[in-house]
């Protein structure tokens, strides 16, 4: 499939390896480092060496999981820099999911003052969404990617085959982020998804969505405005997320969490900008097909409602949310109260 050009940099599919081969021996980078957790180290990461054919490189490694995409792991991928003597001649390959590509980013933007990195998203989440579009960031106090940068990769490189490693668990978790691409921008591929089967997805319709999110990012590459409607779900989604890991004794996966928020947030849709009860039930049925029911307490609304008021979204106070006029096609910057989003968390319960 053709590779996706995004601001400055190539999304590579499907020929991942091979390129990444070709790209470090054009540019002669000091040192290189690898960036992996214990999931890609283990089967990713050898693949990846042995196609490369490299032999030197120096291995960083940190812990799976959201909960470590924080600052404290963050200085101990610093201090490994500096221990191994990266100068800014050097490259930063991030070979993992969206925890990966995220700090791995963040780390190597801010690491005197900016460092080339590139990404091999390893996770379906990561390769529809995380690796693309130049966010990098962490979490502080349970808030998600609170702390952060606009730093472009100098290439994405995906392998679909990659998603031969994963857990089904972590197919479906990516599978949401696809689904909101066409709640917001493609009426015709959110329905051609509804068949799919996110176990077995087509390389096509994951070459589909990294061209809807970065036709959104090459004409907003900032999110001062258009952007934005990629948050559909997110503000809901993201309390949600930080709520589980904070109390659940196993946590939502990130995609889990954003089909909650997007069923939410359909639900405001209803309220404030016009979505037809019709497609708010199609987004709802559909959102049942492929996630089960997580049980939010009416007790915890207003701890989530709280962590709303942090997000990094708001304006002036207000909770801001991306909201849809129809299924494929999205509106931004819609200030919701406190208690129209009680009342759509509660729709969530009870639907």
């Amino acid at each position: 499939m053709e590779t996706i050009q995004s601001i400055s940099y190539p999304v590579v599919f499907n020929d991942g390896f091979a390129a990444l081969k070709r790209f470090l021996s054009e540019k002669k980078y000091s040192k290189v480092f690898f960036l992996v957790d214990e999931n890609s180290e283990k089967y990713c990461l050898p693949l990846l060496v042995e196609s490369l054919g490299i032999q030197e490189y120096d291995l960083i490694e940190v812990t799976s999981g959201e909960e470590n995409k924080n600052i404290d792991f963050c200085i101990g991928i610093w201090k490994m820099l500096i221990d191994f003597g990266a100068d800014r001649n050097s490259l930063l390959i991030n070979v993992g999911g969206g925890v990966i590509t995220d700090m791995g980013g963040f780390a190597a933007s801010t690491f005197k003052r900016g460092i080339d990195f590139v990404q091999v998203p390893t996770t379906l989440l990561s390769q529809v969404d995380a690796s693309v579009g130049g966010k990098t960031g962490i979490d502080m106090d349970h808030l998600k990617n609170i702390i952060g940068t606009f730093a472009q990769p100098k290439a994405v490189f995906i392998d679909t085959n990659l998603l031969k490693t994963l857990p089904q668990r972590q197919l479906v978790s990516g599978f949401a982020e696809m689904l909101k691409h066409g709640l917001i921008a493609d009426r015709n591929y959110f329905y051609l998804l509804k068949e799919a089967s996110p176990e077995n997805i087509d390389p096509a319709l994951i070459h589909h969505s990294i061209k809807i999110k970065n036709k959104v990012v090459l004409q907003d590459p900032e999110e001062k405005g258009l952007r934005k409607i990629l948050n559909f779900g997110h503000t809901i989604g993201h309390a949600v997320e930080s709520f589980s890991l904070q109390n659940d004794q196993i946590a939502l996966t990130h995609g889990e969490a954003i089909a909650i928020g997007m069923i939410c947030e359909a639900f405001l849709s209803t309220q404030k900008t016009g979505l037809s009860a019709a497609d708010l039930q199609e987004i709802v049925t559909t959102f049942k097909t492929f996630y089960e029911k997580h049980t939010i307490k009416e007790a915890s609304v207003l701890d989530l409602i709280e962590l709303m008021k942090s997000d990094k979204k708001n304006a002036s106070g207000h909770i801001n949310c991306s909201l849809l006029t129809q299924i494929g096609q999205c509106a931004i910057d819609y200030f919701c109260t406190e208690e129209e989003l009680c009342q759509s968390l509660k729709f969530y319960i009870n639907c």
